[in-house]
């Protein structure tokens, strides 16, 4: 072994500024190293420690335990978060735990500091072997990136050149007492298996493979970088700012960039991106859809829909009771379909109804000379097909349409609204 974890880490932060560091802790064999090996450098920096609790082990507690006993050993500021992972994306379980984590990181990160995690060269391995797997392009090919901007600070990857043996000896030289978590041999967990089982057949085979791997990834970063220069303008030219892409000119550009720029354009949104056969399918559809047809394809919690010839990103719309209806004093109400209505601090004396569409319904908007059906006015409005059973209705208790949404109001409602004080307010 031509260097030791100490002696990488020593040559990592020269020239570095000085920026406080965060340690991901986990408690596991890599974290462990990590922070015992920057905490007992010759020049320590500023250092503390971040541990997540994702409550889904029964031993998780005592984890948290151990690792505030080994950080005051180390006389390391020690932060214990614990999270709720949310499975309901239909991610999987370690997808869906890694976005908490991230998410209380951002939260724990301060302005100006390096969240520093402990994957290595054998993480970068599996890594690209995954993305390899389903389908990635150069983005994903080129594996994790060393530095990128996280929250308040930074995220960086020091040790994505340095072999898991190299952090497996200095957890053994010092006698480091560490957490081991069920789920890393799990053959259930993709990356388990990968490391069980193909990575040492791929060693046997090629001693090389872990070396040309992380080579070809870095090539593939390179490309990404430079793909990256031509396809972000692009989308800049293609979002407008109601969020939605021209579909056209999506269809217009070169592959090689067609598809970094959806996945950026559903990030920027917080979605997910979809998989190579997804993505087919997306772009099979778009280029077959005629004037009447309103394609959509979803995955996950993502929805993407065509609609007067631009793409609309959006979460996955849960079922609500259509049929709902309720008494209303202008009072914030939660309503099934999303959102809030209420009138602010105006209040009624007496109750009308809200409720949902029902077909056949006309308002006489204020300022309007004509009575419109709801068709046109959603029309006329841009309101998408997807929304228009979403937005909440008043009536008064004979049944007259008196406002839909916060967006067209009758007269009558205006000046009903006005008297109390208050202002149609409706929250998406």
């Amino acid at each position: 072994m031509s260097r030791t974890l100490s002696e990488h880490l020593i040559a990592a932060f020269d020239g570095e500024a000085d920026a406080p560091l965060v340690v991901a802790y986990s408690g596991g064999p890599d974290s462990t190293a990590l922070l015992h090996a920057i905490a007992t450098l010759p020049r320590r920096p500023s250092l503390r420690a971040v541990h997540v609790d994702h409550g889904l082990h029964a031993e998780s507690g005592l984890w948290a335990m151990h690792c505030r006993r080994f950080c005051e050993s180390l006389d390391v500021p020690l932060e214990v978060v614990r999270v709720s992972v949310d499975l309901s994306r239909g991610e999987g379980m370690e997808a869906a735990a890694r976005r908490a984590r991230r998410a209380a990181f951002v939260a724990q990160l301060r302005p100006g500091e390096r969240l520093l995690l402990a994957h290595h060269r054998d993480d970068q391995v599996e890594t690209v072997l995954l993305k390899l797997l389903r389908g990635a392009g150069p983005e994903g090919l080129g594996g994790m990136r060393e530095r990128r901007p996280l929250g308040a600070g930074e995220q960086w990857r020091p040790l994505l050149d340095l072999p898991r043996e190299a952090l497996a000896a200095h957890v053994a030289r010092h006698a480091l007492d560490t957490v081991h978590d069920p789920s890393n041999d799990d053959p259930r967990v993709a990356r388990a298996f990968l490391r069980a089982s193909v990575m040492p057949a791929l060693a046997e085979l090629w001693p090389q493979a872990s070396r040309s791997i992380v080579h070809s990834a870095r090539l593939c970063r390179e490309a990404a970088d430079t793909l990256r220069e031509a396809w972000m303008p692009a989308l800049a030219e293609l979002k407008a700012r109601d969020g939605s892409l021209d579909a056209a000119g999506w269809l217009l550009l070169p592959e090689a960039l067609r598809w970094p720029v959806l996945d950026q354009w559903l990030h920027e949104a917080g979605l997910q991106a979809p998989t190579g056969a997804q993505r087919d399918a997306l772009e099979r559809q778009v280029r077959e859809a005629g004037a009447d047809r309103l394609p959509q394809i979803g995955w996950l919690d993502t929805e993407v829909r065509l609609w007067r010839g631009r793409l609309w990103a959006l979460p996955r719309l849960a079922p609500f009771a259509a049929g709902w209806e309720t008494r209303w004093h202008g009072e914030p109400i939660d309503l099934p379909g999303g959102g809030t209505l209420s009138l602010g601090d105006g209040r009624l004396g007496h109750p009308l109804l809200v409720r949902y569409r029902r077909g056949g319904e006309t308002l006489r908007p204020a300022g309007d000379r004509h009575t419109r059906e709801l068709r046109d006015l959603f029309q006329r409005g841009g309101v998408p097909p997807w929304g228009r059973p979403r937005v909440p209705i008043v009536t008064g208790e004979d049944g007259r349409i008196l406002a839909v949404g916060d967006r067209w109001l009758s007269e009558e409602a205006v000046g009903m609204f006005e008297a109390v004080g208050g202002g149609l307010r409706w929250t998406r």
